[in-house]
């Protein structure tokens, strides 16, 4: 038994083809997966130009303030310049059959309002801009979702064309309000000086509505003063009414008299015509008259006494027509000054009291002549000769006697005339004087409300001067305010007249933010960020590999102990697992020139990956041979979703996540993205560590199990040979 277990393993392999070629094979696996892997998927971005994608633009444009806008047209142009995919600009119903035909991995629809939709930004309901986005993700689920990424760029540049160009309007606005405030700040200067006016205006307001409601008291005195003077005329218009009621019935007794009397005055003036006549005859016969002196003498007392009958009828007239006068004259004066008639009423009371007067004086004298006649008649037989000459001057007399008859009856036609046109005045005047006593009354009821009306203004006009102070306080304030309004105008036009925009500003305000992406452990491609799981993955599946070509349970010779019969088989497959990591490091350092912060630390590492794996097959096959392989292919299946390759662990069911720390593929992933990537050397031996801890265990059960069965399987050969 001092053959030499390894030598004997090595021997076993090179004299075995058909175990030497599986192993040679199973040194380039992890180059196979890892490299091919890699390679495959290394920069697939970079090929994004020959994914065909249709593009189908329906846009119809529209206006906005003036100007033309097709934003179809201008994406169309754009996605021309870009190389994110290969689009083909066709219809819709080629892109649609294509798309179905799988000649398209997406396509792109761009609506026919979608230029329309851009300007509806101010309208009460604004329609956002549609693009129509149709991946066919049973072609490519990846493709779909790289399409939805693209699809967020364009998203997000047709955004900023389309704030770009109301940036632009908005500026021009802010130019035109500029404008406006300014024109806003010279009317909130008139505003201010209207204001101050009317602070003037209301304070004179306040001190005139003072002055009114001084006055109004003194007005509602005053009509209370009216008012019982209205009741006063209220009364003396009775009075007057029926006063006028007496004056009319005495003043139509007056007519009756004096129509009477004219009728005895013309028989009176008959009578003198016929005695003047008889003058006439009696100086033409003398001796005639003196033979008749007696009975002249008794004509003549009956005249005297019918001529002092008539005085004094004549004086009563007179006197009653003074009377009448002064009555009248207080009915007079209560009517209005300018009125036509008062005038009328005033003249005919003067012709009838002047026409009285004469009446009475003309009487008088005809009476006293009468009487004189009668004493000289007496004397008229013993003057004869005196007669003769006393009857011609009787003659004369008898001439003016009946020329002033004549006046007299002439006179008394006129004072008839006279007293019926006062009759009817008068009429007049006693109707006017009932309308006078009735329009009181109603002056009196009226002057009541007036009274009520002038309490209720009193009042009104106290709650005016209330409310004017408090619009003269308010004026102030609003004085005070139009000049802040005004200084504030024009702050705000002098800043608005300061903003200036050009294509800069308008960029700015399309896209105000900038991101810079600032990396730390910056991972230029796929293939880099991919390779510490697609290393790990060809590593372990290399070490599964070499348990299926390589017997790790049936020694090449009986082994002198469990440890050495492991030794043989570990140091073989240490030497394969060692050798599948240079390959795996040398292609992706030389073949797809991958970039690592330590090259001898990224292949350190790669070793150290290696060897965990290598002992974790060499345990689950040594242990329980096929059933282990079994084991260790589920393993690498949970390894596979849970070592934070591909996805973040947070992003994987929770279930499995507590996975993650009991599997050595998630070490291994950690410690090549620091030796890769990050340069974190501290954390890459951390993971290290832990994958030597894996490596420890993995050996010592492996020997212990070896050695159980070492003691059980050759126990009694050993015996032997020692004998």
């Amino acid at each position: 038994m001092k053959n030499n277990l390894l030598k004997n393993e090595l021997m076993a392999i090179f004299k075995n083809k058909k175990l030497l070629i599986p192993i040679i094979a199973i040194l380039f696996i992890p180059v196979l997966y890892s490299g091919m892997f890699l390679w495959a998927f290394w920069d697939p971005y970079a090929h994004m130009d020959d994914l065909p994608v249709a593009v189908v633009n329906e846009d119809h444009g529209a206006s906005f303030e003036g100007k033309e806008l097709k934003l179809g047209d201008e994406l169309i142009d754009k996605l021309k310049e870009s190389s994110d995919f290969n689009f083909k600009f066709v219809d819709k119903n080629n892109a649609y059959e294509g798309l179905n035909n799988q000649k398209y991995y997406m396509l792109i629809e761009i609506p026919e309002n979608f230029s329309n939709n851009a300007t509806t930004l101010m309208d009460e309901n604004p329609e956002k801009l549609k693009l129509v986005y149709v991946p066919n993700e049973s072609a490519n689920f990846l493709s779909a979702q790289i399409g939805e990424t693209a699809m967020e760029k364009i998203k997000a540049s047709l955004s900023e064309k389309v704030t770009e160009t109301y940036a632009e309007t908005m500026f021009d606005k802010i130019t035109d309000v500029a404008d406006g405030i300014g024109q806003a700040t010279d009317g909130a200067s008139k505003i201010n000086d209207g204001a101050k006016q009317l602070k003037d205006g209301s304070s004179a307001l306040h001190e005139k509505l003072a002055l009114l409601a001084q006055k109004s008291i003194e007005f509602n005195e005053g009509v209370g003063k009216v008012s019982n003077g209205s009741k006063e005329l209220n009364t003396g218009a009775a009075n007057l009414a029926a006063g006028l009621g007496q004056l009319q019935d005495g003043h139509q007794q007056l007519e009756d008299a004096s129509t009477r009397l004219k009728s005895g005055h013309d028989q009176l003036a008959a009578g003198v015509s016929k005695a003047n006549a008889g003058i006439q005859t009696m100086n033409e016969k003398v001796p005639a008259i003196v033979a008749g002196t007696e009975q002249i003498e008794a004509g003549a007392n009956n005249l005297t006494a019918s001529l002092q009958a008539w005085q004094t009828e004549a004086q009563k007239v007179s006197g009653g027509m003074a009377q009448l006068q002064e009555q009248l004259k207080g009915v007079i004066s209560q009517m209005p000054a300018d009125s036509a008639q008062r005038a009328e009423l005033e003249a005919v009371l003067n012709q009838l009291k002047n026409g009285t007067d004469q009446l009475a004086g003309s009487a008088g004298q005809l009476a006293s002549g009468s009487s004189e006649l009668a004493g000289k008649i007496g004397e008229l037989n013993t003057g004869q000769l005196q007669l003769q000459q006393g009857v011609k001057e009787l003659a004369q007399g008898g001439i003016q006697l009946q020329d002033g008859v004549n006046e007299i009856s002439k006179g008394e036609a006129d004072f008839v005339a006279g007293m019926q046109t006062f009759g009817q005045k008068f009429a007049e005047a006693k109707a006017g004087a009932d309308k006078l006593a009735n329009g009181t009354v109603e002056l009196e009821k009226g002057l009541g409300q007036l009274g009520d009306g002038s309490s209720a203004m009193t009042d009104g006009t106290a709650q005016l001067k209330d409310g004017a102070k408090k619009i003269a306080d308010g004026n102030s304030a609003l004085e005070e305010g139009s000049k802040e309004l005004a200084d504030k105008l024009s702050e705000g036009a002098d800043k608005a007249s300061a903003v200036h925009a050009d294509d800069k500003t308008y960029s700015m305000m399309a896209g105000p933010v900038k991101v810079d992406n600032e990396k730390i452990h910056e991972v230029p491609n796929y293939g880099t960020g991919f390779a510490p799981y697609f290393l790990s993955l060809g590593l372990f599946v290399g070490a599964l590999l070499i348990s299926i070509v390589f017997p790790l349970r049936e020694p090449a010779a009986v082994p002198k102990s469990g440890f050495s019969w492991f030794a043989s088989k570990f140091l073989i497959i240490l030497g394969i697992g060692v050798i599948q990591a240079l390959l795996a490091v040398f292609i992706l350092l030389e073949g797809l020139k991958i970039e690592v912060q330590s090259v001898p630390l990224f292949i350190v590492f790669a070793i150290i990956t290696s060897l965990t794996f290598i002992t974790l097959i060499q345990f689950l096959v040594t242990t329980m041979a096929d059933p282990g392989r079994f084991v260790a292919i589920i393993i690498l299946i949970l390894q596979l979703t849970t070592s934070a390759g591909t996805f973040p662990l947070e992003l994987i069911p929770e279930p499995l996540q507590p996975i993650n720390a009991f599997l050595p593929m998630t070490y291994t992933v950690s410690g090549f993205k620091a030796a890769i990537s990050s340069g974190d050397f501290s954390f890459m031996w951390h993971n290290a560590g832990i994958l030597g801890i894996f490596t420890i265990i993995f050996i010592a059960g492996t020997i212990a199990y070896l050695t159980i069965k070492h003691k059980k399987q050759y126990s009694s050969m050993t015996v032997t040979a020692a004998e």
